[in-house]
């Protein structure tokens, strides 16, 4: 085992092979190039991630931090405080709001489509998954339309690893100070001008008597920009490289798409963008006749988890039929993804979209480069190519 290393680049290409062979014979393994403990199977990956009490996102949940962030967000929160925060949070990712924003979602895929030029090949990473996800945010922020790609290079650097010194640069960390920098303005703009929005009631919203510091506005808001762009762009290439790879299923879902969902679905457990997540112990574990300490710090693979065959029949296996109840693609626990509903019906208006003007892709010869990340899984650009019929 000594060859499945955190900072290995074959772990953003394929992590899978290596995730069986630690859920089949170390299933809590600590990794031999960091002071990081990490958990495969699906029973003690979900049962972590429901005992915040003991595996805490206080510390921070990337696993090469970003500096100043633990504490400020949802998602480097505990209860009581990040039920509170949620709560403030939760309005702008209900049900009704992601109704009344998929007319607007469908406009922007229907142009970002109509753009793509008349050639057999194009990068979907850049010329779709990027401006429609960049594009979604700001419109739900109520966010000025600026250049996608600009904005969504800087979200990818700020949740990228350094993986040649294990861990962040000075560039990583400038492309956060970028994205936190835009926010920033748009706060301000907020607070001198307040309207009906998301920005608007964290600016005027108050816990326990208190209202928010001016950290934890501009933190929540910036991770918001960063994780709608990163995990949705993740999800929508995700789908188009299985769309790609997968013709049986690309038929049948081209025959009926009310198979999408399934397809959203088995995508989300089949290869997730969101592979692993940290947390922090309070106190000593044992696990599978290991000691895990106090103050360690354990990877929750969610991306593991989903292929564990203890769980879900033939994991490797893409099935469409599939029953995908429990899938950790959105996480699980305090810290389940509270924008799920909005991913999942941009992704569904994405590929209604899309499949109409290209039913018929590959992969071409360039294929995927992937990302470089201690967390997450996608494709920094992804050739496709049409094929005409």
């Amino acid at each position: 085992m000594k060859s499945f290393m955190l900072y290995s680049r074959d772990l953003d290409v394929d992590p899978y092979p290596g995730y069986k062979l630690l859920r089949d014979s170390h299933p809590c393994y600590k990794f031999p190039d960091a002071d990081v403990w990490i958990l495969t199977r699906y029973d003690d990956v979900a049962q972590a991630a429901a005992d915040w009490h003991t595996f805490s996102s206080l510390g921070g949940n990337l696993i090469d931090e970003i500096p100043g962030r633990p504490g400020g967000s949802l998602g480097t929160t505990d209860p009581p405080r990040h039920d509170r925060l949620r709560a403030l949070v939760q309005k702008a990712f209900s049900r009704n709001s992601v109704e009344t924003l998929e007319p607007i979602v469908a406009e922007i895929v229907r142009d970002v489509i109509d753009k793509i030029p008349a050639r057999e090949s194009f990068d979907f990473s850049a010329q779709v998954s990027a401006q429609v996800s960049v594009r979604m945010i700001l419109s739900l922020l109520g966010f000025p339309e600026r250049d996608a790609l600009p904005l969504r290079d800087d979200v990818v650097l700020a949740i990228s690893t350094d993986k040649s010194i294990r861990g962040r640069n000075a560039s990583l960390d400038a492309a956060f100070e970028r994205v936190k920098a835009f926010v920033a303005q748009e706060v301000d703009l907020r607070r001198q001008n307040p309207s009906d929005d998301l920005v608007t009631r964290l600016t005027e919203a108050e816990i326990d008597g208190d209202k928010l510091s001016d950290r934890e506005i501009l933190l929540t808001v910036t991770m918001f920009v960063i994780a709608g762009i990163e995990s949705m762009s993740g999800l929508l290439s995700m789908m188009a490289i299985n769309f790609a790879t997968l013709p049986e299923m690309r038929k049948r879902v081209a025959c009926d798409q009310g198979l999408l969902p399934k397809v959203i679905e088995e995508t989300l457990r089949f290869n997730t963008p969101a592979q692993r997540f940290k947390r922090v112990l309070t106190k000593d574990v044992g696990l599978h006749g290991q000691e895990m300490k106090t103050g360690d710090i354990v990877a929750l693979a969610y991306g593991a988890a989903n292929r564990d065959e203890r769980k879900f029949p033939n994991p490797d296996v893409f099935d469409l039929d599939r029953n995908t109840s429990g899938h950790l693609g959105f996480g699980a626990g305090k810290h389940f993804c509270v924008g799920s509903l909005l991913a999942r019906m941009v992704a569904r208006v994405t590929f209604a979209e899309f499949l109409k003007r290209f039913p018929m892709i590959e992969l071409e010869e360039r294929g995927v480069i992937w990302n470089s990340s201690s967390n997450f899984r996608a494709p920094n650009q992804l050739y496709l190519k049409y094929i005409s019929t």
